[in-house]
């Protein structure tokens, strides 16, 4: 028998791509649908069937009976949110407890850290990062540090271990003189989360996914956040804390290398970056409003507007080398139908110097843009590459030609029909 494959969908810019939809689209191809890092600070909205769903820790494949879904070692999760999470879709019909499973490896969200977030924030004064407050960075700190508590401590002297790490937080804040604050309510809360979260089948996962493999069944692995927000390659510091690219569906599933097979690179037809930090392609005009407007751009988790500006080729190209992305899936192309003039940046500048490489810092460098002729005209009822007007294929044309890779799936609406094959 064949060994399976790991694919791997990836957000190739900021994140909010659009990958919860894609994967949805994605699972009747798949055995095993998997998380393999992130935390709730990641919403993936679904719609279909006049539904909206919007998952921060369940794998969006959880929708398709039969399918095995896996939040990997490679995760952060908070109790307390994924328990409300996990009972809105429960009361929704869907039975949780039979199709997913939560690796012991994974790491805990306290409440204590989302404290220990807003303390770190509070104290850069104005070079905040722009988190989500969600307790992610602290969390990830702990596990590099070797203090963290994992989902198996739940079956071992727990409260103990709680108790401990809790303190050790408590006395970081009162170092930082950060002391207003009252988790009561909170903690409580998430000691109920801990005690639902207990009934669901808490495995070593990457001895089912690797069975899976053996036995040649395919896995999608499931990103969250996306490249330019890696902890390694992403415009640091403004980045997330976990490892976004393709290593990091090795590392957070336990999969080796040569267990991975496509992987798809998500992104829209336009940018979007939620949060502070280096964005060259962000437009501060009447024509970003009118992207963000048309588009929705507010944060599936925060509901914070997203900086929006162009599509940019520098920093596509750089994520498909990082990641080896072999397909490119463009979403929310119906975005840009009213435009008569579109932008694509293919070049940055600063202080004389041009690079069509992504700088090791992109504070304060300018977009250079080529322009294109718009489609204007309505995507949304198109069913068929067919029907695309002549200048939207050759928009896509263009980004193929740029980034050497065939577009291979044309997202023109929200719904999960809304996905065009090519």
């Amino acid at each position: 028998m064949a060994k399976g494959k790991v694919d791997a969908l990836l957000g190739i810019v900021f994140g909010d791509e659009g990958k919860g939809k894609v994967v949805d689209v994605f699972t009747p191809r798949y055995d095993v649908v998997a998380r393999f890092a992130g935390g709730p600070n990641a919403g993936h909205t679904i719609i279909f069937e006049g539904k909206k769903f919007v998952l921060r820790s369940i794998p969006s494949g959880i929708f398709d009976e039969g399918k095995l879904n896996i939040i990997g070692n490679g995760c952060v999760i908070a109790p307390d949110l994924f328990m409300a999470e996990a009972i809105e879709l429960e009361t929704a019909g869907y039975d949780l407890k039979s199709r997913l499973h939560i690796s012991r490896r994974a790491h805990l969200i306290l409440p204590t850290h989302r404290v220990l977030d807003r303390a770190y924030e509070a104290a850069k004064g104005k070079n905040k990062v722009g988190t989500t407050g969600k307790g992610i960075g602290p969390t990830y700190s702990d596990k590099a540090s070797r203090i963290g508590l994992r989902v198996g401590d739940i079956q071992d002297n727990f409260e103990q271990k709680y108790q401990a790490l809790k303190a050790r937080h408590e006395q970081i804040l009162r170092d930082l003189h950060f002391t207003d604050y009252d988790i009561t309510e909170e903690e409580a809360k998430w000691m109920e989360g801990i005690r639902y979260m207990s009934e669901f089948p808490l495995r070593d996962t990457e001895f089912e996914i690797n069975q899976a493999l053996a036995e040649g069944k395919n896995v999608l692995a499931e990103g969250a956040q996306g490249t330019m927000l890696d902890i390694d390659h992403g415009t640091y510091p403004f980045v997330s804390s976990s490892s976004t690219c393709t290593g990091g569906v090795c590392t957070g599933l336990g999969v080796a290398p040569n267990s991975i097979g496509e992987i798809f690179g998500i992104f829209k037809a336009y940018s979007t970056r939620v949060g502070s930090g280096p964005f060259p392609v962000e437009l501060f005009d009447e024509t970003g409003e009118k992207i963000r407007d048309i588009g929705h751009e507010y944060g599936a988790v925060t509901g914070r507007n997203r900086r929006c500006g162009w599509v940019d080729i520098v920093g596509l190209k750089y994520a498909i080398m990082v990641n080896g992305v072999t397909q490119l899936i463009m979403m929310k192309s119906d975005v840009l139908d009213t435009f008569p003039t579109i932008k694509a940046c293919v070049a940055y500048e600063k202080d004389g110097v041009r690079t069509t490489e992504m700088p090791y810092d992109t504070e304060g460098w300018e977009a250079v843009y080529e322009e294109l002729p718009g489609w204007q005209t309505d995507l949304t009822q198109m069913t068929s590459p067919d029907q695309f007007p002549q200048a939207f294929k050759d928009y896509i044309d263009y980004l193929e030609k740029a980034l050497e890779r065939p577009i291979t799936i044309v997202s023109v609406g929200p719904d999960r029909a809304q996905t065009i094959e090519r």
